[in-house]
């Protein structure tokens, strides 16, 4: 267990940080990220918060963005600081042979530490609050050492990461469940019947009750920070979240959440790689990091309205950039269920574009992509009509969207955070602070 290796991080220390702890199948990371901005705007106008804190997996570019104080990502020498002060207080275990146990043990892994340092950096910082993103499950996350958070929170469930939450949606469902702790306020967004019985019945053995969000009607209609419509839900229960805190931490006088502070809030609202879009010259760029069957739909969705309210000129193609190389889920199938879905909502993709992982020649990783040749029969069964291409490295996808459209271009880059990552970068695009 994490906190086996953390001794000397007290939980009382962790306690005082007043957690926000949020799970979920999609949408968490944006969840936590409306929650930070929302306190954030709060704390412009009262005084509290003064100091957010908020810790999110994985990055995009650098590891930095992880780890972010009033939503600025940790400066690297901080960064360097925090984690050898942090290396200096773990137990020092790391690769000895235990002779009693004829085992070798070992130090935190990677997850383990990146939870770790944000607990540790947080503490150092006086952060008056710390809005923490599950890595994957719940009931055994590395970040589900906090014994006392002030709130906890489900994003919208589905079936991922089956082969260590699974089989079914109720497994996945009690996974992430486990993050509800005795005397926090317990949320979560809208769920279908069976996962919704398998959280109560979670929250009911700590002894809670879960509350289901709804949509909050005080929130703008008309933001494109909150289109796809799911993006509504999930910052719903981040108001719903933040609410709760500002009820157990904020002085009597700062407590109430406004429209004011939610207005604000979504202005400076920015998550990069969530529904993204970027205009270069007559290019546009659309970017989701959607690597499950429920986020590659939403994905779709989100595009095909993007082309619909777009001022495209006729001779503009929709291109489509993709790439899913994991020996966990099958990237054939994913394809199938993003074709079919730009298909359904009627997003007519002229070219797709399929690459690897590999950001350019100079930055290659040896990994081994999936069969272009699977792919393209995938492709060619849904959209017959529309041209394939194959490059070996994102830089020459990105390249090539550019010369099939040189008088303008719509593309959708999708498919994981290992394909959007290295496109941001090469589009020149750079993590900025969210003020």
């Amino acid at each position: 267990m994490v906190l086996f290796l953390i001794e000397e991080l007290q939980q009382d220390d962790i306690s005082r940080l007043n957690v926000i702890h949020v799970a979920g199948t999609k949408g968490k990371g944006s969840t936590c990220a409306f929650a930070e901005t929302f306190l954030r705007a709060h704390g412009q106008r009262t005084g509290f918060p003064r100091k957010t804190g908020l810790y999110t997996s994985p990055h995009l570019i650098v590891p930095e963005e992880r780890i972010r104080i009033n939503a600025r990502p940790l400066e690297a020498t901080m960064f360097a600081k925090y984690f050898f002060e942090m290396c200096d207080r773990l137990p020092q275990i790391a690769n000895e042979f235990d002779p009693s146990k004829d085992v070798v043990q070992r130090g935190p892994r990677y997850l383990q530490l990146f939870a770790l340092l944000a607990f540790h950096t947080f503490i150092r910082e006086g952060v008056d609050v710390a809005i923490f993103e599950t890595h994957c499950g719940g009931e055994y996350d590395a970040t589900n050492i906090v014994e006392r958070p002030i709130v906890t929170a489900v994003t919208t469930l589905g079936m991922d990461h089956i082969d260590m939450l699974g089989p079914t949606i109720k497994n996945i469902a009690w996974h992430k469940g486990g993050i509800c702790k005795p005397g926090a306020v317990a949320l979560s967004a809208p769920q279908e019947r069976h996962p919704a019985e398998v959280l109560g019945q979670r929250s009911k053995e700590k002894g809670g009750k879960i509350h289901f969000v709804q949509i909050d009607k005080r929130l703008p209609q008309n933001s494109l920070s909150l289109r796809p419509e799911v993006q509504k839900i999930n910052a719903s229960v981040a108001a719903a979240a933040a609410q709760a805190f500002l009820d157990r931490c904020a002085p009597e006088e700062c407590r109430t959440l406004t429209e004011v502070d939610l207005e604000v809030g979504i202005e400076q609202f920015s998550w990069p790689g969530r529904f993204q879009t970027i205009p270069e010259k007559q290019w546009t760029w659309y970017l989701d990091a959607a690597h499950n069957d429920m986020s590659v739909k939403i994905a779709a969705k989100w595009f095909a309205e993007a082309l619909e309210h777009a001022q495209r000129h006729p001779d503009h193609p929709a291109i489509l950039i993709f790439s899913h190389i994991n020996e966990l889920r099958d990237s054939a199938e994913l394809l199938q269920s993003l074709g079919e879905a730009l298909k359904a909502h009627g997003a007519h993709i002229q070219h797709v574009i399929f690459s690897t992982y590999d950001e350019s020649d100079a930055r290659k990783s040896h990994q081994s992509p999936e069969s272009p040749e699977l792919f393209r029969q995938v492709w060619q069964k849904i959209n017959p009509k529309g041209q394939i291409w194959s490059e070996p490295t994102i830089q020459g996808a990105i390249r090539l969207a550019r010369q099939l459209g040189p008088d303008g271009m719509h593309t959708l880059i999708t498919g994981s955070q290992h394909l959007v990552g290295p496109s941001l970068r090469i589009l020149d695009w750079s993590p900025k602070s969210q003020e």
